[in-house]
């Protein structure tokens, strides 16, 4: 974390829209500095918090504020600090990368030279340098998404709110953006992170929120959310019935998830314990993995598709 400063602290924030509530009397403290993941599956309410943080959505209610500024009230000011890398592209079709920044710019009264400077800045650190006067129709999804988040940082913001900012980019691309998001936390700028990448989240958040059907369900440190939930280890085998009352009598307390053939154990004892099992009984086609964020994700919110 990087100070005791609240940057960003929603209270009893309500979002609805029409009969469906999409946010609901949510309460959570963003400190100067830290990266916060929201996460959760397809329509938890994760865009819409982010969308009333910069103003795009007006809460119906609760209050919501940023920089101790009301989101209600002051968006024009809110607007000037934060920087917004949206899930959709939003880039204009009918200008240049290199326009789709300078222009953007001039929103925040940038002069136009210090605006170019910026704009050729962003361009080489996203490698985007030989796209520089191409225009958008022309650049794949990857190039686009990293334009995005070069947009977003134009302004030098205080604030930057990243939504799923690296879907569609190569493992490459990714780790470009992964190593901007660690040196914009050194400089003390508040982000908040949207994905569906448990690996981004638990490499690049501070700190966890996870959000179901509208409400936090759960928040901590990555490493401390796993342990918590799911333990250190996971044991994963081909389902047998008949093995199953030799492991339960091994591992008791144990959370036992059956996937399809395969079978998953997770438990709070410490490392070694499945090892010490598997060597009283050796079996084939067994893995012992480390426990991850993805495994606590899935058992808090489950393993049923949903739609947006």
């Amino acid at each position: 974390m990087g100070s005791q400063e609240v940057l960003i602290e929603a209270q009893q924030l309500t979002k609805k829209f029409d009969d469906f509530t999409a946010v609901d009397h949510i309460d959570f403290k963003v400190y100067k500095g830290e990266c916060v993941g929201f996460l959760g599956p397809n329509g938890a309410g994760k865009t819409t918090t982010v969308r009333m943080m910069y103003c795009f959505l007006l809460p119906t209610s609760g209050e919501l504020k940023l920089a101790g500024l009301s989101v209600n009230n002051q968006c024009r000011e809110i607007k000037s600090m934060v920087g917004v890398a949206p899930q959709e592209d939003n880039l204009d079709p009918d200008f240049t990368a290199i326009k789709n920044l300078t222009v953007y710019a001039r929103y925040f009264d940038i002069p136009k030279d210090e605006a170019l400077k910026r704009a050729d800045e962003q361009l080489k650190f996203f490698q985007l340098e030989e796209k520089r006067d191409v225009p958008i129709a022309a650049l794949s999804t990857g190039m686009k998404r990293r334009l995005i988040f070069a947009r977003a940082l134009i302004n030098q913001p205080q604030i930057l709110l990243l939504d799923e900012p690296t879907t569609g980019l190569d493992p490459q691309a990714r780790h470009l953006a992964w190593d901007e998001v660690r040196n914009l936390k050194k400089k003390q700028v508040t982000i908040i992170l949207t994905t569906h990448y448990m690996d981004e989240a638990a490499f690049l958040c501070d700190r966890i929120l996870i959000i179901d059907r509208g409400k936090i369900i759960e928040e901590g440190k990555p490493a401390e959310l796993v342990k918590k939930h799911v333990g250190e280890e996971v044991l994963e085998l081909d389902y047998d019935e008949k093995l199953l009352p030799t492991l339960k009598e091994a591992f008791p307390g144990a959370d036992f998830e059956r996937l399809g053939d395969r079978l998953q154990i997770f438990t709070d004892k410490p490392h070694g314990v499945f090892e010490g099992f598997l060597k009283d009984h050796p079996m084939q086609n067994v893995t012992i993995r480390t426990a991850n964020l993805e495994d606590v994700f899935l058992k808090l919110t489950g393993r049923g598709l949903r739609e947006e």
